[in-house]
């Protein structure tokens, strides 16, 4: 079992695995299709990714998708710990452009369900902090952007200065 935690963005959630504990350790389901289609998210992943930043204050992000490759993601911590942030692009949405942060750690197993079209990101919180992705849609470049983790408009508040950010975040435009 899991449980599904609603944000306050619609059709995001946090995933919280349900520990089964004895004298061995634990036991946790993270995923079910079952489960995701229950709760009317997207059950089906096409692709798998990882991603690993060396030193605590990485940012990767914010990215996303457009029409018609948009993808649904999992994102879990494996190693280490993170604060992810999305952002609703969603223009008929009443959160449009609103964002929310959730601290997933490899010690809370928590996972964020990022629904199509909102920009996701993250900013490591220690050293050697590894990421879990779950993708829905193939990984198309000519519809992959993003925006910028330090647009006043989002006016996202991460944890610690950045200590590593690649050139193509740190260059998409501002929102106009």
């Amino acid at each position: 079992m899991m449980r599904f935690v609603p944000t306050r963005l619609a059709g995001a959630y946090i995933i919280e695995p349900e520990s089964r504990e004895d004298a061995r350790g634990f036991f946790a389901r993270t995923f079910c299709s079952r489960e995701f289609e229950n709760h009317g998210l997207v059950a089906s992943f096409v692709q798998c990714s990882v991603s690993l930043s060396r030193r605590r204050g990485t940012l990767r992000g914010l990215h996303y998708q457009l029409p018609p490759a948009c993808e649904v993601k999992l994102v879990r911590c494996a190693a280490g710990a993170l604060y992810d942030v999305i952002v609703d692009l969603r223009p008929d949405s009443p959160t449009y452009l609103e964002n929310i942060g959730v601290e997933l750690t490899a010690r809370n197993r928590w996972a964020l369900y990022v629904p199509e079209m909102f920009a996701h990101g993250l900013q490591t919180l220690e050293d050697d902090t590894e990421v879990f992705y779950q993708i829905s849609a193939f990984y198309a470049p000519d519809k992959a952007v993003g925006l910028r983790a330090d647009d006043p408009r989002l006016a996202i508040r991460w944890p610690l200065p950045v200590t590593d950010i690649s050139e193509r975040d740190r260059s998409w435009p501002l929102l106009g």
